[in-house]
């Protein structure tokens, strides 16, 4: 073809970007071929030079050079990421539990890692391509949660928002909740871990260990929802830091592993009875601000598995929800500072003694 090639713009495609038509319509005209031509002054909306970024209306007429005037494509392979199918984005569609004009919130199932790697084709950050709008402007993690970790996971739909969500997420200013049962019960109502990670020796960095003198420091906050007896419990989780695989980390160097989790608790991070193999760690609610000064707070359904086996252990769900978000850490409460006084006053106690034994009066002699 050697001559100039002119479309209409139909209702379809009223009011989208000059580029996203030649996604749509020209897919085989690369975008920096349409920038070239932009530069160039071949290409025309309705006559006069347009740009890619120039939004279009229905009835203007597009006009681009002959098809000889596009370079050689070079044969240098292009970055990309792997086409989503219909069936996928179908699938990544029906994960989304809210949406706004700043980002998805998406239930992730277990199973399904969030990034891809060495051995990791199937993942969430491919199949957001399933979510792009139609200026192809495609969602952004911001953070991630481990490939068996089922809940609550936001994306944000702009380079902008993704950069506000990852100042919340740096700073510590979003509130997340997980739910976990775990083997055995720890001691008391609450409390807070507070041992630092690091990754441990020769897994090749897929394995955390507490490591107190080379580890990052690492908190979590947890509370007793609810028992069944002595041999699991049901606990909320707070993360005050976000260490790679802290949660599981955390509650296995005490000594109650995740139910599942048999990567830091081994055979003994099973419970017999029917009770699923799989992981039982579910981020259930995330809260955080948006861009607007709004706020977005969303609770994530629990996957078939742990759903079953709350059952089976005769947990209620409603008892956890009904657990208040904000609450003071287990370290500032009044009968925390009470216990932390009284220690101070006992070690002073015994250093007295110790001292007047130090300076004593001389010792007396055994009877014999």
């Amino acid at each position: 073809m050697t001559t100039e090639r002119t479309y209409i713009v139909t209702d379809d495609d009223d009011g989208i970007r000059l580029d996203r038509w030649f996604k749509r319509h020209q897919a085989e005209i690369s975008f920096n071929t349409v920038s070239r031509w932009a530069r160039t002054g071949q290409l025309r909306v309705d006559g006069k030079r347009a740009a890619p970024g120039d939004r279009i209306e229905a009835g203007q007429q597009i006009r681009i050079p002959p098809a000889e005037a596009q370079p050689v494509s070079s044969s240098r392979p292009q970055p990309g990421r792997d086409p989503v199918s219909a069936e996928e984005a179908r699938f990544v569609r029906d994960l989304v539990i809210e949406r706004s004009a700043h980002g998805f919130v998406l239930n992730k199932p277990p199973g399904l890692a969030t990034q891809g790697g060495t051995k990791t084709h199937n993942h969430l950050d491919r199949l957001l391509g399933g979510l792009e709008d139609d200026e192809a402007n495609r969602p952004k993690l911001v953070h991630r949660l481990d490939k068996d970790t089922s809940g609550v996971l936001l994306v944000a739909r702009s380079a902008r928002a993704a950069a506000f969500f990852s100042k919340s997420f740096s700073g510590r200013t979003v509130k997340k909740v997980y739910w976990a049962l775990v083997i055995g019960v720890p001691p008391g109502e609450e409390g807070e871990i507070d041992l630092p990670l690091a990754k441990q020796p020769g897994t090749g960095g897929e394995k955390m260990h507490v490591d107190p003198e080379n580890g990052l420091a690492a908190k979590t906050r947890w509370r007793l929802i609810d028992r069944a007896g002595n041999r699991a419990a049901w606990l909320e989780l707070q993360p005050l830091t976000g260490r790679t695989h802290q949660l599981r980390a955390h509650l296995a160097a005490i000594g109650f592993p995740i139910v599942g989790d048999g990567k830091y608790g081994g055979v003994d991070a099973q419970l017999t009875g029917g009770i699923s193999r799989k992981l039982h760690l579910h981020a259930r609610r995330l809260k955080i601000d948006a861009p607007d000064k709004g706020v977005i707070d969303v609770t994530a359904d629990l996957p078939e598995h742990f759903e079953q086996s709350l059952e089976m252990l005769g947990f209620s769900r409603l008892t956890g929800d009904m657990m208040p978000l904000d609450r003071p850490s287990p370290s500032s409460t009044p009968e925390a500072k009470e216990r932390r006084v009284a220690a101070a006053a006992k070690t002073r106690r015994r250093e007295r003694r110790g001292e007047r034994r130090a300076r004593g009066s001389p010792e007396k002699p055994k009877r014999r």
